[in-house]
């Protein structure tokens, strides 16, 4: 099983949701949170979000281990407001050099990173109790996304887990035939690049050989096709997305009661 496939309970009450649905309600909530630079709107979502994961059916050890990524781009925006934030207000904390903490520097960032959290783990959670061929046919269907369009985003998505297998076979049959960096740093530079490079025009042949396979199966004619698995959308879906529309407005309202509201425009 690749990091791409759902790992979500069958029984999970939200999982079985309509993929469209899921996807609407986490673009809902999302879209509204960035409305705010302010803590408090995006720490109040990220508390909801972790409360509901286990309706969702998946585990908190499993979103860690897929949401990883976000861990090390807030630890960058960390550093990077540390050491470049223009406007330094508020009590210094900290004086070291160029890097100078202040009061007002770390409730920007603080509300840079929550947003960042915010914002990003509903995609992760949609994409953890989603399986993609239902999605692409939830798009078509329920969307009325061009089917071109849905299946050639599944096929891509099947095909993620290939690069890095794809990279581990470059790299060693470089390594077979003596090409290798050593220590030099700047060697390992051109070597990535190289590789990257290689990467990069295996994958532009393999989307050119699968769209032909696309277009010979009839995916760009203008007829109708028909549906072998039917994706409903549902009264219990439509609440799904009135309800994440609700709780992020709810976030929003209580930022502004507790006067800590900062719009990102104005």
């Amino acid at each position: 099983m690749t990091d791409l496939e759902p790992v979500a309970r069958p029984g999970a009450p939200l999982a079985r949701r309509n993929p469209v649905a899921k996807l609407a309600a986490a673009l809902v909530f999302s879209t509204a949170l960035i409305a705010t630079l302010d803590p408090v709107a995006p720490a109040i979502a990220i508390a909801v979000e972790l409360a509901v994961l286990p309706l969702f059916g998946v585990r908190l050890g499993t979103l860690t281990r897929r949401a990883w990524p976000l861990l090390a781009s807030g630890g960058g925006i960390l550093a990077t407001m540390v050491l470049f934030a223009a406007e330094r207000s508020g009590r210094v904390l900290v004086e070291a050099g160029p890097a100078v903490v202040t009061t007002g520097v770390l409730l920007t960032t603080l509300g840079l990173v929550l947003r960042m959290f915010a914002v990003a783990l509903p995609g992760v959670i949609v994409v953890a109790t989603t399986d993609p061929t239902d999605l692409a046919d939830a798009l078509v269907q329920n969307a009325k996304a061009p089917a071109r369009f849905a299946y050639g985003a599944l096929a891509a998505f099947r095909l993620v887990p290939l690069l890095g297998e794809e990279w581990q076979t470059i790299s060693m049959a470089r390594r077979a035939r003596g090409v290798d960096a050593g220590r030099d740093p700047l060697a390992r530079l051109r070597l990535f690049a190289s590789t990257a490079f290689t990467l990069l025009v295996g994958a532009i042949r393999r989307g050119t050989r699968l769209a032909v396979a696309m277009d010979a199966r009839g995916f760009d004619a203008a007829t109708g096709r028909t549906v072998a698995r039917r994706q409903h959308f549902g009264l219990a879906d439509a609440f799904l997305v009135a309800g994440a529309a609700a709780l992020a407005g709810a976030a929003l309202t209580a930022s502004v009661l507790l006067g800590t509201f900062r719009p990102l425009v104005g």
